[in-house]
């Protein structure tokens, strides 16, 4: 019999582990694998659901969000992440935007208060003091985002949600 086939199995692992590691820094990634056992994420996603959802929606509105700036799908993003809504369906993102966006739609407080949210984004990117619309006065001509903007935006973005779940 050779010296290999009288050794311990698992004592030839530890020592060829042992080498392997000998010459390798230790990280913090390694020690959670280690602590995580061998196949712990096999097969599952370090993502969150709501995360993975969030990452849906952000595609979404920067493939569909009639934008130039990108503040609003920003500002959109921002508020659908934070909402009661896709807490309670992460795994339906477009379902989610969709209801979000009707929810914006369906009240002069909400949309008001995204448009407010989209000029403060307006500004702070780009170093500007941003237009507000004030109730009863024609906008700004050279304000990017009005209630009437935001709700054609929004309006079509619903349209194009809508035409995608059909």
């Amino acid at each position: 019999m050779s010296e290999r086939e009288d050794a311990d199995p698992s004592q030839e692992h530890a020592d060829l582990e042992r080498e392997i590691r000998a010459d390798r820094k230790f990280s913090l990634s390694e020690a959670i694998g280690r602590m995580a056992g061998g196949g712990m994420m096999r097969g599952a996603s370090p993502v969150s659901p709501t995360r993975q959802a969030e990452l849906v929606i952000d595609d979404y509105l920067r493939r569909h969000l009639a934008d130039a700036g990108a503040e609003l799908g920003m500002v959109v993003l921002r508020r659908v992440a934070g909402s009661d809504l896709l807490l309670t369906d992460p795994h339906r993102p477009l379902v989610v935007l969709a209801r979000y966006v009707r929810r914006v739609l369906g009240s002069e407080y909400l949309l008001h208060d995204v448009v407010r949210d989209a000029d403060v984004e307006w500004g702070r990117m780009l170093g500007e003091r941003p237009y507000f619309q004030k109730e009863g006065r024609p906008p700004h001509p050279d304000d990017p985002y009005t209630s009437e903007s935001v709700r054609l935006a929004l309006s079509r973005l619903v349209e194009t949600l809508s035409a995608d779940e059909s």
